[in-house]
């Protein structure tokens, strides 16, 4: 005779049950280090590059008219009609300059960086630099209207590390997220309530015999 699904699971239950707690952690902690160490290992290392620019204002503006367009520049950065411009002098296409460059600006300086990220760290420089080659003609291109020009602050220079993270780092986060499953996984583990269903006792129903004797007693 088969057992029954609801046998099969109180079987599984008690498989469960008989599991010494630090082996729940053991094996969480160690899946987790070894899927979180192949990430590392087999995804390429990225580089980052950046370069800046400043919003400098003309005769006819203020400091605090080229900080409000330094603000603006940099969301202009990122946009197709800046990086249509780009992709001439970094050799790549726009949509990998999509992909891979960002900008960002400080509230309290007219200053714009802008960010390039490859797996290869030549190409990160020649992306940010081209980016900010690109900002910097349309800003001048409408210089007569906003009165305030960018001038290049700093090139970008090829990054000597990596800015991803290393395998030991992605085992070491993986490890401590397996770990945590594995707690949270021992805290709904089932608990032991005395014995299981199955060996359980049946209660106890007084037959004829018992209840005369009761009877008889009184």
């Amino acid at each position: 005779m088969t057992d029954t699904p609801t046998r099969q699971r109180r079987l599984s239950l008690a498989r469960l049950r008989a599991l010494p707690l630090w082996s729940v952690l053991a094996a969480g902690t160690l899946a987790g280090g070894l899927v979180g160490g192949s990430y590392g290992v087999l995804t390429p290392s990225t580089y980052t590059a950046t370069s800046y620019v400043i919003a400098v204002p003309t005769g006819k503006s203020t400091p605090d008219a080229a900080l409000g367009f330094a603000q603006a520049y940099g969301r202009v950065a990122t946009q197709l009609a800046v990086l249509g411009d780009a992709q001439v002098w970094a050799g790549v296409p726009v949509r990998t300059l999509q992909r891979s460059v960002r900008s960002a600006t400080s509230p309290d300086a007219p200053m714009v960086a802008v960010s390039a990220t490859s797996s290869n760290p030549a190409l990160a420089v020649d992306m940010a630099n081209a980016v900010t080659r690109a900002l910097t003609r349309h800003a001048d291109d409408s210089r007569g209207n906003t009165n305030v020009r960018l001038v290049q602050f700093s090139r970008a220079v090829e990054p000597s590390e990596p800015t991803s993270a290393s395998s030991a780092v992605t085992g070491l986060v993986g490890a401590s997220a397996g770990g945590l499953l594995g707690g949270l996984a021992l805290l709904a583990r089932p608990r032991r309530n005395g014995q299981d269903d199955d060996a359980a006792p049946a209660p106890s129903v007084p037959g004829p015999a018992a209840a005369a004797d009761v009877r008889g007693g009184r």
